[in-house]
């Protein structure tokens, strides 16, 4: 027997905002948990479209949901439609954390990709830091979460994970810095915090990682984390 879903955060909206487009309607964009959706919320998209006449729903590239092409008002009956009163509003933080099937639903999985993003969601989901974040976390060393490009990068290898920090896959794309390798969960937690750490006390105001990496003497970084990693620069 299905689950029931009595509470769509469970599924639904971890961040999430009102994006005017250049057609002058808006998109609501509700957060997925690592992209994981249940039937029962799929159901309850599908009959909020049909009442509120969407034209499409737009799968985006950090596994969120957007429901595109409606009014403001509109757009607050939708999220209350959704259980909420309103889009959430948080301090600049995560931004989304990418996970892959990993080790239980992919036949290339070595780590639990999934279980590690519930951890990382629980851990740092609202610290609040100098710009938008990204973490993206693969299974296996194929990386198809991108995570040599994320703020935090996490891949699964047989005997546990890498990390990676600064890498950026945008405007200013940058590889990011090995921090270290065969790490357990509990490992890679204690490091992301120590790495979130340095960002928040030296990244300027809406400063991203690897902007900050590029400016920052590599040492000075493995001095404070208190390991020694690898730079490709």
């Amino acid at each position: 027997m299905q689950k029931s879903v009595n509470n769509l955060t469970d599924y639904g909206i971890i961040m999430s905002g009102k994006n005017m487009n250049r057609n002058k309607t808006y998109n609501v964009l509700p957060g997925t948990k690592m992209g994981l959706l249940s039937i029962e919320y799929l159901e309850k998209l599908t009959a909020i479209a049909r009442k509120h006449d969407i034209p499409f729903f737009k799968i985006t590239s950090a596994q969120r949901l957007a429901i595109v092409g409606h009014t403001p008002e509109t757009a607050e009956r939708i999220w209350q439609e959704l259980g909420q009163k309103t889009g959430p509003k948080k301090p600049v933080g995560i931004h989304y954390i990418q996970a892959c099937p990993g080790l239980k639903w992919c036949k290339y999985g070595r780590q639990d990709s999934l279980a590690l993003g519930e951890k990382l969601e629980k851990a740092f989901g609202g610290l609040d830091l100098p710009a938008k974040t990204k973490v993206g976390v693969s299974g296996c060393p194929l990386n198809c979460c991108e995570s040599y490009v994320r703020d935090i990068g996490i891949f699964g290898k047989k005997n546990g994970w890498t990390l990676v920090f600064g890498g950026n896959g945008g405007g200013c794309p940058r590889i990011g810095d090995i921090v270290a390798e065969n790490l357990s969960d509990d490992e890679v937690l204690e490091l992301i915090g120590k790495c979130l750490n340095f960002y928040r006390e030296n990244a300027r105001p809406m400063e991203r990682t690897g902007r900050l990496m590029r400016r920052t003497q590599i040492d000075t970084f493995w001095e404070y984390i208190g390991v020694t990693g690898k730079s490709r620069y």
